[in-house]
């Protein structure tokens, strides 16, 4: 177990990313004009999924808040905010701060990064246990936890280092031209997927990835709803590639659907 301090700061993330993605989601035309840096309406709609996302995670893991059963999630949330705020800083002569929407992006990172240094402080100093304690994954599922660290992996440092006019970035599979300050968003975003997932590489808890799957669930939701939303913007005999965008989401969430109803939601179904 981490501190309550830990616990109340995860709550508070899911909080504050539940109000910001809420606005960004249900009005995203309105609020891509005034919003942190030059976005799209689709854009800001996706955002909004990441932070309606990120609430249901934080909130069903500071719910639970077992460490053994919740870290990897934690440590997505604490990749994502630190990440997400080096972005910003590195970018930080164009951002606009003129819209409250703004400032409130700007606060909820800010706090995501402390929930993440207080709780990387915490687990320091208390070490709390990995050891197994309930079913194991089998071999077929970590090397189904492989493959998407592999991949997502990619789109990640992908975004991280690409240059607009790359392979993949004038629309290719994205069905918008992105500014490198999205693209670097964007790849925050899916690097900070994957490394949260390398754990299981060695970790044979299915409990935990059961968690991490349902606490990530909502993410895939609402990002592929954001894009049917916009379905009109990709072209998929033109740019092909936008296949690649829907079916990544699509392959991970359809197979989760039954994953769940056969193995629960990574507690006891008692």
């Amino acid at each position: 177990m981490l501190s309550n301090l830990s616990r109340l700061l995860t709550y508070l993330c899911a909080a504050l990313y539940g109000v910001l993605g809420a606005f960004l989601f249900i009005l995203p035309e309105q609020l891509a004009p005034v919003f942190a840096w030059k976005v799209t309406a689709f854009m800001t709609m996706t955002i909004g999924g990441w932070c309606l996302g990120n609430a249901w995670l934080a909130y069903i893991t500071a719910r639970r808040w077992q460490w053994k059963l919740v870290y990897t999630a934690l440590i997505y949330l604490w990749l994502f905010g630190i990440g997400e705020l080096t972005v910003v800083f590195f970018f930080r002569d164009k951002l606009n701060l003129a819209h409250p929407i703004a400032w409130l992006y700007l606060l909820t990172l800010l706090l995501n990064t402390l929930a993440a240094v207080i709780g990387v402080f915490d687990y320091l100093r208390l070490r709390p246990s990995n050891a197994l304690d309930g079913p194991a994954t089998t071999n077929i599922q970590r090397l189904l936890a492989a493959g998407f660290v592999i991949f997502v992996g990619f789109l990640g440092l992908y975004g991280l280092s690409a240059q607009i006019g790359a392979p993949g970035t004038n629309a290719g599979i994205f069905p918008e031209i992105m500014t490198l300050f999205t693209l670097r968003s964007f790849g925050v975003f899916y690097f900070s997927l994957a490394l949260a997932v390398i754990p299981y590489f060695w970790d044979k808890s299915l409990n935990a990835i059961l968690h991490h799957s349902v606490a990530s669930y909502a993410l895939v939701v609402l990002i592929t709803a954001a894009a049917f939303v916009y379905l009109g913007l990709f072209d998929f005999a033109q740019r092909p590639g936008g296949l690649l965008y829907f079916g990544a989401y699509l392959g991970v969430g359809i197979p989760l659907i039954f994953t769940f109803r056969k193995y629960g939601a990574g507690v006891s179904r008692s």
